[in-house]
């Protein structure tokens, strides 16, 4: 029997499949097997596919659906002890499932292990890093304001801990993830790689730029956290995660081509920020914010991304997030 298996859900991947599936096969451990869900492609994903002859590699074809149930639908094929997902268009460093699985072997607590992230463009071009902390042991009161583990790419669960708590919930459209981490936190301890080992590709039409699926979902997920009882001496955080959601999303609204953002709900992100946070008005990335999407408001979309690319310092709102409150 393989040691980990290893779950890719896909609906017409066929940019990314291919060099998703390498740097899975490229892994330095070697024994695991590799579950591939198709969700009723209708490019050539699946001609991709079948060019990899390795006979770790089973495919399994279903009716679309969201990522949750098809990784849910890839676990009930999955035949290991531990199991790691990544999506169609992340990939791996090669040393990820072998370091991830010593984590394990050697924390006998812990149900879940993660690394760090890096994030990279269309073209596998390195943008940014993502949070690089270092906590495990009881990690719920962190997850509480902050989804530091980042992505579904990211980390790999015992298989009991995974049944433990029902899998992941296929109701939710977005925050799956964090979902998951947050239920799993409330029974079991984490504990950290310190090290990149996943780079999660930004793309211009993934699921993560839906800003309105995401608040819905989140904001259900926050309710649900502070709601358990592990969540009963915290109360006082849920101001500062509602305040970091909402930097988050105010961030994503921005990070869209000029025309396409959403004027009033961009708006109502950026005011929300300031009911959960109010010193934020006296931050610079307030008024970057409320400068960019004036610009992107008022003129048409060919001169904004004029103007704001020659104003690169005031366009970029990253800088949201790094005033969430993580601690």
């Amino acid at each position: 029997m393989s040691l980990i298996s290893v779950i890719i859900p896909v609906y017409n991947g066929e940019k990314t499949i291919e060099n998703t599936i390498k740097s899975v096969l490229s892994q330095s451990i070697n024994n695991f097997e590799l579950i591939i869900i198709n969700s009723a492609s209708t490019d050539s994903t699946l001609e991709i596919i079948s060019q990899f002859k390795d006979p770790r590699i089973k495919v399994f074809y279903y009716p679309k659906a969201n990522v949750a149930v098809n990784r849910n639908r890839g676990f009930k094929h999955a035949c290991s002890d531990f199991i790691s997902f990544i999506d169609a268009d992340d990939l791996w460093t090669k040393d990820k499932l072998e370091l991830q699985y010593n984590a394990l072997i050697n924390n006998a607590n812990a149900g879940l292990v993660y690394s760090w992230t890096d994030c990279v463009d269309e073209r596998g071009k390195f943008l940014r890093r993502c949070s690089y902390v270092n906590w495990s042991g009881d990690v719920y009161c962190k997850l509480l304001l902050d989804d530091f583990i980042g992505s579904g790419s990211n980390v790999m669960i015992r298989r009991d801990a995974f049944v433990a708590v029902g899998g992941f919930d296929e109701i939710l459209t977005n925050a799956q993830d964090t979902d998951m981490w947050i239920r799993l936190a409330a029974k079991y301890d984490f504990v950290c790689v310190p090290k990149p080992q996943i780079l999660y590709r930004i793309c211009n039409i993934s699921m993560s730029s839906n800003v309105l699926g995401l608040e819905k979902s989140n904001l259900e997920v926050i309710n649900r956290a502070y709601s358990h009882s592990k969540a009963a001496q915290h109360q006082h955080l849920k101001i500062y995660s509602l305040g970091n959601l909402y930097k988050y999303l105010s961030y994503k609204a921005l990070d869209v081509y000029p025309g396409k953002q959403n004027t009033f709900h961009t708006a109502r992100f950026i005011f929300m920020c300031l009911k959960y946070d109010p010193v934020i008005v006296f931050k610079p990335i307030f008024f970057k914010a409320l400068f960019k999407l004036t610009l992107m408001t008022l003129l048409s979309p060919k001169q904004a991304k004029k103007v704001l690319s020659l104003l690169p310092i005031l366009s970029n709102t990253s800088t949201f997030l790094g005033y969430e409150v993580t601690s």
